[in-house]
């Protein structure tokens, strides 16, 4: 009755150049981001020259964000402790026993800091363009929901972030992991995002675009989402051995303070929105 699962790694190749899932989702789920924001922006009449820069700062917030994130929180032993650690940190390259490197690709990601990332990001926009930072921060908060979907369907393909052990019928056996039955931790977080975004749009579509810039669409967005996460991790396999011993894993943890700090926003954005 279980979901046997081991797909192809590859969507494509291109001659030599291999064009893998994962690199496909992210990709698929920043360009949807880009088209919502954008429409985003038409509608609140924002100058398209404003817009453009936009992009950039998201792609490389997030990515940067994402990859340390991962290297500093979930393996700081390999990748800080050695020039090689290091420099595979920030290049998507993997050297071997004897020295040598090959193309890696970067192989853990961390949407705790991939979060924490764009924000910075965001915020070096503004001061780059001038437009409102909440403004920026609730449009982008609308579209997240597509990008973070996309980006556990590519933890799906790569069959990792599995599950724990179950015997629910829509298990999934992770034929590249082991033949044990798990949750399919990835898809639960893809379909949750998915509806993350269908509730930002209809709430903006009914009545409630004033509140853009007053951060309520910020803090819904980070309370909603780590709130799923710090449960979901429930049904998830710790990803380091260090956490096994820990009474909340370092996902849980993480989540906290971005639960706390988005209820705030979102709180204080609605009573802000009421008086408009």
């Amino acid at each position: 009755m279980f979901i046997n699962w081991n797909p192809d790694l590859e969507a494509f190749k291109i001659g030599s150049f291999a064009f893998r899932w994962y690199s496909l989702c992210w990709l698929l789920g920043l360009l949807l981001a880009y088209l919502v924001v954008r429409q985003l922006f038409k509608d609140q009449k924002i100058k398209d020259e404003l817009f453009e820069p936009l992009f950039l700062y998201c792609f490389l917030g997030i990515l940067i964000g994402a990859r340390l994130g991962h290297c500093i929180f979930y393996q700081p032993d390999y990748f800080l402790t050695s020039w090689k650690g290091v420099v595979e940190m920030f290049l998507p390259i993997h050297f071997d026993r004897y020295g040598d490197w090959q193309f890696s690709g970067y192989q853990g990601l961390a949407s705790h800091g991939g979060t924490l990332g764009l924000i910075i990001a965001l915020v070096l926009y503004v001061k780059h363009t001038g437009v409102g930072l909440w403004r920026v921060l609730d449009n982008i908060a609308i579209a997240t929901g597509t990008t973070a979907c996309f980006i556990r369907l590519g933890n799906l393909m790569n069959s990792e972030i599995i599950g724990r052990q179950t015997d629910v019928p829509w298990a999934f056996i992770f034929e590249r992991v082991d033949m044990v039955p798990r949750h399919p931790g990835q898809l639960y977080e893809a379909i949750a995002y998915a509806v993350l975004f269908v509730i930002m749009i209809v709430l903006y579509k009914n009545r409630m675009a004033k509140y853009v810039g007053t951060g309520f669409y910020f803090g819904l967005c980070l309370t909603y989402i780590f709130t799923f996460r710090f449960f979901i991790e429930y049904t998830k396999e710790v990803q380091e051995s260090f956490e096994e011993a820990m009474l909340f894993d370092m996902g849980q943890l993480l989540s906290v303070p971005f639960i706390v700090v988005g209820a705030w926003y979102m709180v204080k954005g609605f009573k802000k929105g009421q008086k408009l």
